[in-house]
């Protein structure tokens, strides 16, 4: 998350961060459904997932304490969110509710890798980073919270062994992007450099892109 609002309204910056991190809490929240944890593996799930990037992305460009760890309002949200998440699947029943969490978690995670690889290549910048030093940024901040989601729900990170389509190749070509359009218009970067990680993660499923993968 990338900061607190500013005084004469939110940023763009601002807004993407909140659908970002609220989407991120929503998908972990949904994985943690799935694999029938109680109430507070929901919370630790959702949080974990939504905060884990970016607060990653902070310590690597030496911003301390996390931003989001300044930001009360989204802290509060990420726990309403994991409650929302927890009630709805007691009233549905888990059981009923997990045949049709695979899809919407994908294009939660899709969405959330988008906006948070835009976001960290963007903090990157701002904390004067080169080209390479941004482009991780933009991929840790991106990739960050869904590995350590994958290790408490007891998965092999995904990013390790991705055979179906694109992911911390996306969120690096999302970064790439932001670098090189963020001197014409910072606005415009974060926006296209975001799509274009979505882009690039969809269409690989699509057309059955993948990385090599030993024989």
């Amino acid at each position: 998350m990338e900061g607190a609002l500013h005084t004469f309204g939110p940023t763009l910056v601002d807004i993407l961060a909140w659908v970002g991190t609220l989407t991120f809490a929503v998908s972990g929240a949904l994985i943690a459904v799935e694999k029938r944890f109680d109430l507070v593996g929901i919370i630790v799930l959702a949080g974990v997932t939504a905060v884990g990037g970016g607060s990653i992305r902070d310590i690597v460009v030496g911003s301390l304490p996390p931003q989001v760890f300044r930001n009360e309002p989204i802290l509060w949200a990420i726990f309403g969110v994991s409650l929302l998440v927890w009630w709805i699947s007691r009233q549905l029943g888990s059981g009923r509710l997990n045949p049709y969490l695979e899809r919407p978690i994908y294009y939660l995670d899709t969405l959330g890798l988008g906006l948070f690889a835009a976001l960290g290549a963007e903090r990157g910048l701002a904390f004067g980073l080169g080209f390479w030093g941004t482009v991780f940024a933009g991929t840790i901040s991106g990739v960050g919270g869904g590995i350590l989601r994958d290790v408490l729900a007891g998965e092999v990170p995904g990013i390790l062994y991705r055979n179906r389509d694109l992911y911390a190749s996306a969120a690096a070509g999302g970064a790439i992007v932001v670098f090189l359009l963020y001197p014409l218009s910072p606005d415009l970067a974060l926006l296209i450099g975001a799509l274009t990680t979505i882009a690039l993660r969809l269409s690989s499923r699509w057309l059955g892109l993948r990385l090599p993968t030993p024989r």
